[in-house]
């Protein structure tokens, strides 16, 4: 009986991955809900070549991830992907915050720093993003798969969660604080996430 009580669980592991995810989407949709218009009235990028750098930037978030996969599989494994990519998206979070802390008095740099912060982006997110869907997958024997549909249910319950919150807390803090907090709440959530991970990556 406790064996079948036990088995019918799901592994600590997936709640690991669902709290690590979570934070993750709340730091990349809070940040890209603010992107476009930080471009436009802050940076002062015309709205047509905002909206293409924002869609080039999705593309290649959508992109990168074949290549983080790839690493990962080869060379450093998922546990170190995660890791490697979440460091890089909470420090590309850290250098929006700088561009938006210097736009008023140095625009060209505040531009540079952008730009810096969106490439470590987007390569941080291709090692993340892949890595820890498939880690959901790994934590369960085959004998277990039958309860995959569920585990990944709960998964992207994170998802939504981290996705849902991070819209009112970046418009709010935007609207009281500013840019430059409104990116560092952002980054504070992928931090958040590595923290999750790495407490309970021996699960």
């Amino acid at each position: 009986m406790d064996t079948v009580t036990t088995n019918s669980k799901h592994p600590k592991g997936l709640w690991v991955l669902f709290g690590t995810e979570m934070w993750e989407r709340f730091n990349f949709y809070g940040m890209r809900a603010l992107l476009t218009l930080f471009m436009v009235n802050s940076l002062l990028i015309k709205e047509a070549d905002a909206a293409i750098i924002y869609g080039g930037f999705l593309a290649l978030c959508y992109l990168t991830p074949l290549l983080g996969g790839f690493i990962a599989d080869k060379y450093i494994g998922n546990r170190n992907a995660i890791l490697a990519g979440g460091s890089l998206m909470a420090l590309g979070q850290l250098l929006l915050f700088f561009s938006a802390s210097t736009f008023s008095s140095d625009l060209a740099s505040a531009k540079g720093l952008m730009w810096l912060a969106l490439f470590i982006i987007i390569f941080g997110n291709g090692f993340f993003k892949p890595n820890i869907s498939s880690m959901v997958g790994s934590l369960y024997p085959k004998q277990e798969k039958s309860k995959l549909d569920s585990a990944f249910t709960i998964f992207y319950m994170g998802i939504n969660i981290g996705a849902f919150i991070c819209n009112i807390i970046a418009a709010f803090m935007r609207n009281k604080y500013g840019w430059g907090p409104a990116f560092m709440t952002a980054g504070a959530g992928m931090f958040l996430g590595l923290i999750v991970f790495t407490i309970g990556r021996q699960h």
